[in-house]
């Protein structure tokens, strides 16, 4: 986690869209590094999650309650940070997710 961190910072133009996995919920937060605040913020526990949606499943509609909030506080452009997880499965359906809505990174 920390050589991701080390290179991924989040400016107050682009700021870092942070994800956190657990085994069971998925989270994210889009940060402004420079001034040490949360922008906009997500979790599974937002959405209401329908019976027999699989993680993925909601990890993509996680991907789109952050995206329309984040383009609500007219953010159009972050910086991803996975928080060393691996791009693929859950992370990827939520990046996805989150570019379909119109965020760019």
């Amino acid at each position: 986690m920390r050589r991701v961190r080390a290179r991924v910072v989040g400016t107050p133009e682009r700021p870092r869209a942070a994800v956190f996995r657990s085994s069971k919920h998925i989270s994210i937060q889009i940060i402004n590094d420079a001034a040490r605040t949360t922008l906009v913020s997500a979790s599974d526990r937002d959405i209401k999650v329908k019976k027999g949606m699989k993680k993925t499943d909601i990890a993509r509609e996680v991907g789109k309650v952050v995206a329309q909030r984040a383009l609500a506080k007219k953010i159009g452009k972050v910086v991803f940070d996975r928080h060393g997880f691996t791009y693929h499965g859950r992370i990827k359906a939520l990046a996805d997710s989150m570019r379909e809505q119109g965020l760019n990174f």
